[in-house]
């Protein structure tokens, strides 16, 4: 019996897409047998695998979640960056440029209102923790706008590895609640159209949760709220530790 999960150990990156098959097959069948597609396969799926990831973290003790468990290895490169950023990359093969110019204006101003609504968010949840100088405000306050973003600011001005580590959760519980959130706000918000999934992207900037989101709604709208948001990251690891940051600093001083 050994010989198994040492097979599976070798080829751990094979297994961890045998696994997503099989938990993208079951989320089918719940969507279609126990809510009649009222909720997606896909936001099904990813319910589960985060109930996995958080309770596969618990089990091995490690930082990283269920990869820690030997036979489940390969979700660490399955779910790392490479992969993330490849798929995200080739969404944009998706994307219509005449639409993209359509958006115009709107599309921009999307791009600078979620990054200021999102940042001065994270800071109010900062002076509720009872941080009260400009960079931990900061650090934190981009965390909320993408849990990339947060780390950037933070080794930019100086904040320490705690303040920075608070950023990294809060742009990862943003990140979640878009994911899951997206698929059932859809109908609500209008969000069925390039036109739309562009200025969501521009609001809400989280590529991860922005990209899984529109997955589970509709994968023709990927590629346009992956456009923006990805803008939207870039445009907030210039804003937040130069322009954002002046401001904490007039406002709440050194």
């Amino acid at each position: 019996m050994e010989i198994i999960p040492k097979f599976l150990e070798k080829n751990g990156l094979i297994f961890a897409f045998l696994v997503v098959g099989i938990i993208i097959y079951l989320s089918g069948i719940i969507s279609d047998k126990l809510t009649r597609r009222k909720i997606p396969a896909s936001a099904i799926a990813i319910l589960i695998g985060l109930v996995i990831a958080y309770f596969g973290g618990v089990y091995s003790g490690g930082e990283k979640g269920i990869a820690d468990v030997k036979i489940f290895s390969g979700f660490g490169t399955l779910g790392g960056s490479m992969f993330r950023d490849f798929a995200i990359v080739s969404t944009a093969m998706g994307a219509s440029f005449s639409v993209l110019r359509r958006t115009g204006w709107v599309g921009a101003l999307s791009l600078f209102l979620g990054i200021v609504l999102s940042f001065l968010g994270g800071v109010v949840i900062a002076l509720f923790w009872g941080y009260r100088d400009a960079v931990s405000l900061t650090t934190i306050g981009a965390g909320a706008c993408t849990y990339i973003v947060g780390p950037v600011t933070g080794a930019a001005i100086g904040a320490s590895s705690d303040v920075i580590a608070l950023s990294i959760a809060a742009g990862v519980v943003k990140a979640v609640f878009v994911t899951i959130g997206t698929p059932f706000a859809a109908k609500y918000i209008g969000l069925d159209n390039p036109h739309t999934a562009l200025i969501y992207g521009g609001l809400m900037g989280t590529t991860s949760g922005v990209t899984a989101g529109l997955a589970a709604t509709d994968p023709k709208l990927v590629p346009y709220g992956a456009l923006t948001a990805t803008f939207y990251t870039g445009l907030g690891c210039l804003a937040c530790p130069s322009i954002l940051y002046l401001l904490m600093r007039i406002t709440f001083g050194e």
